[in-house]
């Protein structure tokens, strides 16, 4: 979460999902205001997840000129948006009985 929001990513949401579903315990999410922000942040967390986690992602989905890039961690799962398809997508309606850890707006 720090990761994104120290590259000024917007309305950062760490989900806890883990009583909900087995694809993943939480769900990050978070906004960037261009494609060339949304690259800056998916290549960020990727990394600072290295460097800082030792860990590498298990699959990278979407690029961002679709406006989507998906990052999965497996029990982690980060969700970088452009405004518009954040709102159309609406993860945070989708999983609204997932637990608010933490937001950072």
């Amino acid at each position: 979460m720090d990761i994104l929001a120290d590259k000024k990513g917007e309305d950062v949401l760490l989900l806890d999902i883990s009583e909900l579903t087995t694809i993943a315990d939480y769900f990050v999410i978070c906004s960037g205001g261009s494609d060339r922000q949304l690259r800056a942040l998916a290549e960020s967390v990727r990394v600072g997840m290295k460097r800082e986690h030792d860990v590498a992602p298990l699959r990278m989905e979407g690029k961002a000129v679709s406006g989507w890039v998906l990052i999965d961690y497996g029990a982690v799962v980060v969700h970088i948006f452009a405004p518009e398809l954040r709102v159309f997508y609406d993860l945070e309606e989708l999983w609204r009985e997932g637990r608010v850890v933490v937001r950072i707006q």
